[in-house]
Order: structure tokens, then sequence, then C-alpha cells
């Protein structure tokens, strides 16, 4: 049995699409605001390369981990509390992490925050399916994504200000007042999206069933692959560009962050052709195009570490490349994976952000464990996931890849 709960009738196009973009931007702003830190808080608290990775690693792993709770919670309570309890804390976790006094206190309260983090991240995908078929979905996403994109621009150009002139703690600070500050618009402004409340949700024999259904159709393991190595690649960016850029080639805190703003730059010119491909070609044509970005961006970075040349254009300008095709397979991967299930949309959108950061996690535990002075563990790492993208777009994409069985030449209609 569902509990039905009425459809809401008060948010605005525009609201919600605020919603998505701080629902969804907390997570660069948990990584990007935090990444010009890492150098100095590694000198300041006498940390190992491979400690200083784990507190990404840490919030990465426990974010996944706590997506497979957070969701099947969202379809049995609704989105609204999890989201209220989730957001309560991430905020507290992040004041928690800026007293911390050793690199160990510093990994479990990023841990926590992950976890707070998957909340957020979790239900604004959920609200998506709620309010949206999967077409509609995708340029609605992209929108948000845009605006993510802004954040993404804007983190690491704050994060290396706040690094340089106050501290690796105060940059942690400000990430809890962002935390404050999307709780306060979510208790004041969200209502509540979800079509049905399944109270089964959570029971151990519904759940899993509820695991094989979605995890054993093929449109959620197209989308879902697709997804995971898109943001896999981009993370080798997230987790190892701090050390490449200030470490190897010289660049200053607040240079760093204006190279990292250029790279959110490209991603949101990805989002805004995102559109106009799925206006056109739809969102099995919209990634078979966005694959081609990203193929010239990873061969281009591979090519030119293995040729020596270490560089900051030589990172840079491949980098764009893929960026503007991650600006493409996000709004895409997100909605095409969960879009065949209107009815559990928030289990299906922690399975898919599961694997995502399962990957994450990966590369994180890969460039730790990576010695240093070179270029070619990222390169090679992000370049190798980028392949496996394209893989996946032309192939299993194009098979299975239409989560409401529609031509592919069907029109989007307007969101």
């Amino acid at each position: 049995m569902v509990s039905p709960v009425p459809a809401p009738h008060r948010m605005s196009p525009a609201v919600v699409v605020l919603l998505l973009t701080l629902l969804l931007g907390i997570q660069p702003i948990t990584t990007d605001l935090y990444l010009p830190a890492l150098p100095t808080l590694q000198r300041e608290l006498s940390a190992s390369l491979a400690a200083t990775q784990l507190t990404l690693s840490a919030l990465i792993i426990c974010f996944g981990l706590a997506q497979l709770v957070c969701g099947p919670l969202a379809d049995r309570f609704g989105r609204r509390p999890v989201l209220l309890v989730g957001l309560s804390v991430y905020t507290l976790a992040s004041v928690g992490g800026a007293m911390a006094p050793s690199i160990d206190w510093l990994i479990a309260w990023r841990a926590l925050q992950g976890a707070g983090m998957a909340a957020a991240v979790t239900c604004g995908r959920s609200i998506v399916r709620d309010l949206y078929p999967p077409r509609d979905g995708a340029r609605v996403m992209s929108r948000a994504l845009s605006g993510l994109g802004v954040i993404a621009m804007a983190s690491p150009l704050v994060g290396g200000m706040v690094v340089q002139w106050f501290s690796w703690q105060a940059a942690l600070m400000v990430v809890a007042v962002c935390g404050a500050l999307m709780l306060g618009v979510v208790a004041w402004h969200y209502e509540e999206t979800v079509p049905l409340r399944d109270p089964r949700a959570t029971q151990i024999g519904p759940l899993l069933r509820n695991w094989a259904a979605v995890a054993g159709h093929p449109t959620f393991r197209a989308w879902t692959l697709l997804s995971g190595f898109a943001y896999g690649g981009l993370f080798f960016l997230l987790a190892g560009s701090s050390f490449v850029y200030i470490g190897l080639l010289g660049t200053s805190k607040v240079a760093y962050g204006l190279i990292m703003l250029s790279q959110s730059f490209a991603y949101i010119v990805g989002t805004f052709w995102c559109r106009r491909l799925l206006a056109r070609h739809g969102l099995r044509g919209a990634v078979r195009r966005g694959a081609l970005f990203t193929l010239a961006g990873c061969v281009g970075m591979a090519t030119l570490s293995l040729a020596g040349v270490h560089a900051v254009w030589a990172v840079l300008l491949p980098s764009w490349l893929y960026c503007v095709g991650h600006g493409v397979h996000q709004p895409c991967g997100q909605t095409g994976a969960i879009g065949p299930f209107p009815d559990k949309a928030g289990t299906a959108a922690s399975l898919s952000g599961f694997w995502m950061m399962l990957v994450a996690f990966g590369v994180g535990l890969f460039l730790g464990g990576s010695a240093g002075g070179t270029v070619l563990p990222m390169a090679l790492g992000m370049s190798t996931l980028g392949l496996l993208l394209c893989a996946t777009a032309w192939t299993l994409v194009q098979r299975h890849g239409d989560p409401a069985g529609e031509p592919l030449a069907a029109q989007a209609r307007p969101a």
C-alpha cells in the first residue's frame, strides 16, 4: 500500500530550478571550495598525502553509502523530512571539521558531512522525477546544473582567497554557512513533491526487490554507467588538480581558483549546449555528440602528458573540452537513470548516485597511492574513464537508453 500525497501547486518553475540548483550545488561547495585548502592543511596538520586525500575519499564513500539509505527513506517519508535532517547534519559536521585538531578528526567530520550531503543530492534528483517526465526532466536538470556550474565557478576561487587570506579552517566555516542557508531555503520554500509515499520502501524484503528491479533494468544500467564514468573522470580533476597546479606547476592558490572557475565555465557551456541537443536529438543523441568532446579532452591530456609537456595549458585546454562534454552527460545521465521509475525515484537515484561515488572513491584511492611529482596519474586515469564513457555513450546508451520508450527523434516538451 502507498499513501497518496497531494501534488504541489504553489512552487513555480523558477523556485523548483532554484531549489535543485542549491541541492545539487552542495556537492561542488563541499569539494571545490575545499580543494585549495588541501596543500595547506596537509602541512599544518603534518599529514601524509594519502591521509589528506582520505579527507575527500571518506566524504565521497560516505556520500555514496548514505544515498542507499536516504533514497528509500525519501520514498517512505517524503523528500522534505529527509532534506531537513540531512542538511542539519551537514551543517553541524562542517562546523566540526573547521574545529578539527588533527587529520583523523577532520576525516571523521568529513565522512559525516558526506552523509548529510547525500540527503540533499538524492532528494534533488528525485524531485526532478517527481515533477517531470524524463525528457522534460533532462531540460530542467540542465538548467539547474547551469546554476551548479556557477556555484562550481565561484567555489574554488572563494576557497583559494579564504585560505590565502585566512586559513583552511575558515574555508570549512564558509561551507557551514552555505549549509545553514540551504537549510533555511528548504524549510521556508520547499513543498513536498513525492507523489506516493511507500511505507514498505525501507523494509528489507521490498527494499531488496526494489534494488534488484532497478539494477536489473537495462536503461538504468546504461545511464548509470555513463554517469559514473563521467563523474569519475571529473573527480580526477577535482581530487588531483590542486596538487598538479599548485604543487607541481607552481600556480598560486588564487590562480588555481581562477583555473577551476574557467573549467566550471566550460561546464556551463556544456549544459546550455545540452538543452539545444535535447530539443533536436533527444537524450541518446545528446550524449552521442557530447562524447566527442570527452574523447578529444581525454586523448589530448593523455598525449601531452606522455609527451612530457608539463605546463598549465597542457592540462587546462583538454580539461575544458572534457568539462563541455560533462555538461551534456550529467543532466542526461542523472535523469535517464531514474526515468523508468516514477514510483521509486528515490531508490533509483540512490543506486545511481552510489555507483558514481564508488567510482570517485576508487579515483581517490588511486591518487592517494600514486607517486607525486608528475601529471601522469591524473591525466592517464582521467583518460581511461573518459574512453569508457565514450564506449558506453556509443553502445549501451544507444541500445537501451530511452527511459520513456519514445522514438529517438521525439521532441522534448518545453519545461
